[in-house]
Order: structure tokens, then C-alpha cells, then sequence
């Protein structure tokens, strides 16, 4: 085996991933600590071009130094917007005819091996802060939850972590 390089790879430039079809999925951070974990989540949204991240709370915002380290420059190509409060982002996102789908260990929840998505809806999907999760006035406005199974003694994985299982089997589905 030989690896590919870069130029082998056929990476698209800043304005053709701009300008290319998006999976129909955006992302929601509520309340993310941690720079390293909001740049993580850039670079897996590049990777699986979603639509669009929305930051809110005391998620830290492009340009800064923490993101852009994990990001690679992923920051610069996935589109985003700042929101006071969570609650304020859902909202929206309800308005614009999006399915609101927590990230989170909840009653009800439906596990992501499970999970069918339906190619005709777009998706909002709301991953917590680090500690304590999507907030519980989020998850009352979701329309649904995903629950990422596990067997191990922790049943916690970290934040961007659970963004890269859960983006990548959305998009095995759709593609």
C-alpha cells in the first residue's frame, strides 16, 4: 500500500466546497466549552459538508487560536453563526422547517444504529455542553433524540467525538 497524497486527493478549493451540495444536516452547539472540541467539530463538518454550524452560548466563535489549531483552516470553509442562547437557534431552525434531533441520553431516544433518516427532511442535530449535555429546555423543543450505544462503564463519549459517529452515519445514509 502506498498512501495518497494531497494533490491526489482532489481537494475541492474554498469556493467550490462553498458553492457544492451540502448534506441537509446542521449542526448545533449548546453551550461547548472547549475551543479544541468547537474546532474539532468544524473540521468533521467540513469533512462531511454540512450545511451550516450554529454556535451558541459560551461556544467559543472563529477567529481564534484553539479552533483554528484543531480546525486546519475547516473554520474558514463551514458556514456559522453565533446565538445568544440555544432556545433562540432552535427556534429558528423550527421556523426554517428543520427535524430537531438532541444528542443525548434520553427517555425515548432512539440509538443510533436504529436511527433511519429520511432523505427528504433536513436536519438539526444539538450536541451539549461537555458536562452537562443539551441543555433539558433544548431537549423539551426537540422534535426527537439519537443515543450513540455503548457497553463500556462511562456511557459517555466526548462531544466532538459523538459529532464524527453521528454526522458519519447520516451521511453513509444518504449517500
Amino acid at each position: 500500500m502506498r498512501k495518497i497524497t494531497n494533490e491526489e486527493l482532489h481537494r475541492p478549493s474554498v469556493e467550490e466546497f462553498a458553492a457544492m451540495d451540502k448534506m441537509p444536516v446542521v449542526v448545533v452547539l449548546d453551550n461547548v466549552r472547549s475551543m479544541q472540541n468547537v474546532g474539532a467539530f468544524f473540521r468533521t463538518g467540513d469533512a462531511f459538508a454540512v450545511e451550516r454550524m450554529l454556535l451558541c452560548g459560551i461556544t467559543a466563535t472563529p477567529p481564534a487560536r484553539d479552533i483554528h489549531k484543531t480546525a486546519l483552516g475547516a473554520e474558514q470553509t463551514v458556514a456559522w453563526s453565533y446565538h445568544a442562547t440555544t432556545l433562540e437557534a432552535v427556534e429558528q431552525l423550527r421556523t426554517e422547517g428543520y427535524t430537531l434531533l438532541a444528542i443525548e441520553q434520553v427517555e425515548g431516544a432512539v440509538m443510533l444504529d436504529q436511527l433511519e433518516v429520511d432523505p427528504t427532511k433536513r436536519y438539526a442535530l444539538i450536541f451539549g455542553n461537555e458536562v452537562m449535555g443539551v441543555d433539558q429546555a433544548v431537549v423539551d423543543r426537540c422534535d426527537g433524540a439519537i443515543e450513540i450505544p455503548q457497553i463500556g462503564t462511562k456511557h459517555s463519549i466526548n462531544v466532538s467525538v459523538s459529532g464524527g459517529v453521528v454526522l458519519w452515519e447520516i451521511f453513509k445514509q444518504l449517500n
